[in-house]
């Protein structure tokens, strides 16, 4: 019997395309034989031109290639990162642009239109990013721990820089420049002020180096006390002369070093950072000091709208009461960075009411790679649906059609700049994100920012293909898992609108019933779900905290009604009674318990989906991938009892007989 297995093994094997060799997951989504010789030519010569020649060189397997630079009026309107590809595949093809990045973009479009068998016969597109700036940000710090890292430590070696340079850092260039992300924050938000030092300097220098001909630039999250911790002056007072002169030396500084330095990432008066409200001072004042420093240079100053500080109002209401008084005060290289949710990167929360509100400023979004909330990087959750799903939102602030998309892309709102970021996933684990799908969140994070119209199922197809294999029978099952999995995780953790309930001090498990004391209100999950005898959710209602009011007509109206909100947002905004009758035709509490276990049995679905597809998966990775669900499989049961078996205890109502006993007890999952 075991022969007759193992030959059967072979066979599938072959019959899947052949033996499949081992795979680590380092190559990520650029696994394309390097072994081809194509016919490259280009018009001009650059570090950049040489990176597209190469990558077309020993990839390409297709008609000889021309690289035009020419500044026409067409590739003028694509922008710098723009181009256009022409031409047939079997005779020869064209890629112009006005700039060498646009020609660097297109190589890499024309091998993603290759390796994922999407060739038209005859080439004639042209393709510009929806965003200036699309930007990566990693919250490395200097010691090399990351904050919300879960792929290993971070890949800037500070020890080492600039003697000994880690080929890791040309393959992460490489890969973003390959999805179109043009720029890396290198250092958390919470900065350490030493990154401003010259010693560091220097090291951010090599790092710089190493980027350029990929066309990304470094950008740095900077101390707003730097001038009094580091230049030891009295204070940092963003009206302080000295202050301001300090400010502009430094930068001064930084381009002296670095010319083509992408500019600042700010955290202030948030957290217990400082900024410059610890002198009285308002954001826009502090913002403004940096964004002046930084103008000659063209350098553009990212202040984030993460205030986050002991209030006794509602803290979703917090950002949108601190800036929206400030409106038109900010420098137009100012962009006010806000988190795609009012809270923090949950797995489901409306839009942040901030976009659109801000008139006359200029605004970027914020999402989160990096999966604090979404169980580390031992959970499968493709986040192309959570990102898609903020951007497509629509805030009416311009009237109907205002989506998130529209109204920071430049679309409805003409700006000096456009920027969109990411809280970047990465780490030094042998295939980068410590599990093999988060990949794809990277992927699709850098193809949306691109170009936002595309859809979760493009994109997971793509991303498919390129990291595992073109086989339909492979393809349709795995991208069906990835599409359904945002929905299961929010299933298993937080549905219908709870949020917030995860363990205090880790951000990992389930915790409803926590409450610490000598916290703040606004640490403790129990702040949020506001459980009781008569059912659960946050009031935002106008009877409640009035968050409702922060959304433009008729959102406001909508969210403000029980009967008219969206039931995925519905504690979010109400509190709710148990008994309270939902679309379904379940009570609050029997649809609790249904997502709850609908979750639990999604997930495993995704187990049976996976070793079904053992044959068109190399060892290694699906082995690691079938490990990974094993995890998340215990994690949504551990979820799924802990909140249930918690809420029982204000419902006193039964869980339905028809889904899946707890197997924990309260007590104990509460030790």
């Amino acid at each position: 019997m075991k022969r007759r297995t193992a030959i059967l093994s072979i066979w599938m094997l072959v019959a899947a395309g052949g033996i499949l060799h081992a795979e680590d997951g380092s190559r990520l989504w650029l696994r394309t034989d390097t072994t081809a010789q194509a016919q490259v030519i280009a018009n001009q010569q650059s570090a950049t031109v040489a990176v597209a020649k190469k990558e077309l060189q020993t990839q390409w397997q297709g008609a000889p290639v021309q690289l035009k630079i020419a500044r026409t009026a067409a590739t003028r309107a694509l922008g710098d990162d723009g181009y256009t590809l022409a031409g047939s595949p079997q005779t020869s093809v064209t890629i112009t642009a006005a700039t060498e990045k646009g020609l660097l973009y297109g190589a890499y479009h024309l091998l993603r239109l290759q390796d994922t068998q999407s060739l038209p016969a005859v080439l004639d597109m042209a393709e510009s990013p929806k965003y200036a700036r699309r930007i990566l940000n990693h919250w490395d710090n200097l010691d090399r721990s990351i904050e919300r890292g879960y792929a290993g430590r971070s890949l800037w070696e500070w020890e080492k820089l600039p003697g000994e340079i880690s080929p890791r850092y040309a393959e992460y260039a490489r890969a973003n420049a390959s999805i179109g992300i043009n720029g890396s924050v290198l250092n958390n938000v919470n900065a350490n002020p030493l990154i401003l030092t010259n010693e560091y300097l220097i090291k951010v220098k090599t790092i710089a180096d190493i980027f350029r001909p990929y066309g990304v630039k470094v950008y740095l999250s900077i101390h707003f006390a730097a001038p009094k911790t580091l230049g030891g002056l009295p204070d940092a007072d963003p009206l302080n002369k000295e202050v301001i002169q300090w400010w502009k030396d430094k930068v001064k500084e930084i381009y002296a070093l670095i010319p083509d330095f992408g500019g600042f990432l700010v955290k202030a008066n948030s957290e217990g950072q400082s900024g410059p409200q610890d002198y009285g001072r308002t954001h826009a004042d502090g913002a403004n000091l940096l964004a002046d420093a930084l103008k000659p240079y063209h350098g553009i100053l990212m202040w984030r709208a993460f205030v986050y500080n002991p209030t006794k109002e509602d803290r979703a209401k917090q950002a949108y009461q601190e800036f929206v008084p400030l409106d038109g005060q900010f420098r137009d290289n100012v962009m006010i960075q806000i988190k795609n949710g009012p809270i923090d990167f949950q797995p489901r929360e409306p839009f942040s009411p901030l976009f659109g509100a801000l008139q006359h400023t200029q605004e970027m979004i914020e999402f989160q790679i990096t999966q604090e909330y979404l169980g580390f990087s031992n959970h499968l959750v493709y986040l192309a649906p959570l990102f898609k799903e903020t951007l497509d939102s629509d805030t009416y602030a311009d009237g109907q059609g205002s989506t998130v998309a529209k109204i920071t892309d430049g679309t409805l709102r003409p700006a000096q700049v456009t920027a969109i970021a990411g809280v970047a996933n990465t780490g030094d684990s042998v295939n980068w994100c410590g599990h093999p799908f988060a990949q794809a969140n990277w992927y699709a994070f850098g193809r949306l920012a691109w170009n936002h119209e595309l859809t979760p199922e493009q994109i997971a197809d793509e991303w498919l293909r390129m990291t595992f294999t073109s086989d339909e029978n492979f393809i349709r099952p795995v991208k069906e898992m990835m599409l359904a999995s945002r929905e299961a995780c929010v299933d298993y953790m937080m549905p219908i609108g709870l949020h917030h309930l995860f363990s205090f001090h880790v951000h990992y498990g389930p915790e409803p019933w926590g409450y610490f004391p000598d916290g703040r209100p606004d640490w403790m999950p129990v702040y949020y779900h506001r459980a009781d005898s008569i059912g659960v959710g946050f009031d935002r209602t106008e009877a409640g905290s009035n968050a409702v009011s922060q959304y433009f007509s008729p959102l406001h109206e909508q969210f403000n009604d029980i009967k008219t909100c969206d039931e995925r947002l519905l504690l979010w905004f109400h509190h709710v009674p148990w008994t309270y009758t939902l679309q379904s035709g379940n009570t609050l509490w029997d649809e609790l318990c249904y997502r709850y276990d609908r979750g639990v049995q999604e997930v495993r679905d995704f187990q049976k989906t996976w070793d079904r597809l053992e044959p068109y998966v190399d060892a290694e990775r699906f082995a690691v991938v079938q490990s990974k669900l094993r995890v998340q499989a215990r994690d949504a049961v551990w979820w799924k009892d802990a909140c249930l078996l918690y809420f029982q205890t204000f419902s006193k109502l039964p869980i339905p007989y028809d889904i899946e006993r707890p197997v924990h007890q309260l007590d104990d999952l509460k030790k």
